[in-house]
């Protein structure tokens, strides 16, 4: 999943101070229709991405070339990997496989951690 896919680009947001104690869902906000993303690390081998969803935002449809693991950090979402449906609570993840079709349903407002692992693939 790319955040570029999303059914209307995410606001963003700098990464997070490196050597920082932070609170994971804390890191972003909810706002009204936006889906939000916000970088906690992005390196050529791969990213981690803190995403907050409004009521009625998910993510669209999309097929990445690398694994991609999916956290639900706050409420719950539905989580379609090649047709088959997961409902995720927090604290719940999903690895989704390389080159499966995949989607985000929201499930009223929610929060999640996506982390991109691009290597492996070479």
């Amino acid at each position: 999943m790319d955040t570029k896919e999303l059914e209307g680009l995410p606001k963003q947001d700098g990464e997070i101070e490196k050597g920082k104690a932070h609170i994971t869902v804390e890191l972003i906000e909810y706002e009204h229709n936006e889906v939000v993303s916000k970088s906690i690390m992005k390196k050529t081998t791969g990213s981690v991405n803190a995403m907050s969803f409004d009521t009625g935002t998910g993510l669209n449809n999309k097929t990445s070339p690398f694994d991609t693991y999916l956290q639900i950090i706050d409420g719950s979402a539905i989580i379609v990997v090649d047709g088959r449906a997961s409902k995720l609570d927090v604290g719940q993840g999903i690895l989704i496989p390389a080159h499966a079709t995949s989607h985000v349903e929201p499930n009223g407002r929610f929060k999640l951690l996506l982390t991109v692992i691009k290597s492996g693939y070479e």
